[in-house]
């Protein structure tokens, strides 16, 4: 069985896009007021990082890149936080210009949360998620994990001072490396609990449907089918499960991964998931 997924901000890059067809490119534009295609191929490192535009440009390029590929008869999705999004279109819970839309609410809210309750992110390098987790259940201030993405490689998020606090107790711990993210606030954490419910609300005057296939969660890890508002809603302020994600496909059934619209990012966790999953790519 084969599993598409769809990468997070991240993986954006200047000129992404470039080879792939402009149907999409074009629905996505109209339906949020916006040349996403000259975003993608003109936009400089730095503006195409920004939260606003990184995700708007990753949804169009992992649609797009869907559209080229001819899905066999037993398949199932995912995607990385606001990879989330596009398979969410991808399998007709919600249109294309709906999801286009919510996935540039939902990056506006993000660029400027910060603003709210202040906020940033660090990645941690070479310690397990347990030993992460015993640090952080020691330090003062609101810090947890935010992001699973594979064995020795996972986020944390929470206020700037337990940041800071946290990110010396894990070197201390073990960590080979603790590097800030260059981030507007403390995404996938409790402190997003603003933008989300501002999120939410514009959730709910959209139409969302039964997926076609199965779509495994961020927040629960496993295939869902309904409640999909709410669980976009509480995504944005709780962990990407990204290891139990690609576990749970692997023990159902997928043993081949083709990763759409932005490089190569998801693959490489994915074997460090699981070594037996075979990948490709397209974007």
């Amino acid at each position: 069985m084969v599993a598409y997924v769809f990468p997070g901000q991240g993986s954006q890059k200047p000129g992404m896009g470039a080879n792939l067809p402009d149907e999409i490119f074009r629905e996505v534009s109209d339906a949020v007021s916006l040349d996403v295609r000259r975003l993608c191929l003109e936009a400089d490192e730095d503006t195409l990082r920004q939260t606003q535009n990184a995700q708007i440009a990753l949804f169009t390029c992992g649609m797009a890149a869907f559209r080229t590929v001819e899905p066999s008869a037993a398949w199932v999705t995912a995607g990385h936080s606001v990879g989330e999004y596009a398979a969410l279109a991808a399998t007709g819970v919600l249109s294309v210009a709906d999801a286009a839309r919510a996935v540039l609410r939902r990056g506006e809210l993000m660029a400027t949360a910060g603003a709210i309750r202040p906020g940033t992110m660090a990645a941690v390098l070479g310690l397990e998620r347990e030993a992460i987790q015993a640090v952080l259940d020691a330090v003062d201030g609101t810090v947890v994990i935010a992001n699973d993405n594979c064995p020795g490689q996972l986020v944390i998020s929470g206020e700037v001072a337990a940041i800071a606090t946290a990110s010396a107790q894990l070197t201390a711990a073990g960590a080979k490396r603790v590097l800030p993210l260059n981030v507007s606030g403390a995404f996938h954490s409790p402190l997003m609990d603003g933008p989300a419910s501002e999120l939410g609300a514009f959730l709910a005057e959209l139409t969302f449907h039964a997926p076609a296939v199965p779509i495994y969660a961020n927040v629960t890890a496993r295939p869902e089918t309904d409640g999909w508002p709410e669980r976009l809603v509480e995504q944005l302020k709780s962990p990407v499960r990204w290891t139990e994600i690609v576990q749970a496909m692997v023990a159902d059934g997928v043993t081949e991964v083709v990763e759409l619209g932005g490089g190569e990012v998801l693959l490489g966790l994915i074997k460090r998931i699981d070594k037996s999953v075979t990948g490709s790519s397209v974007g």
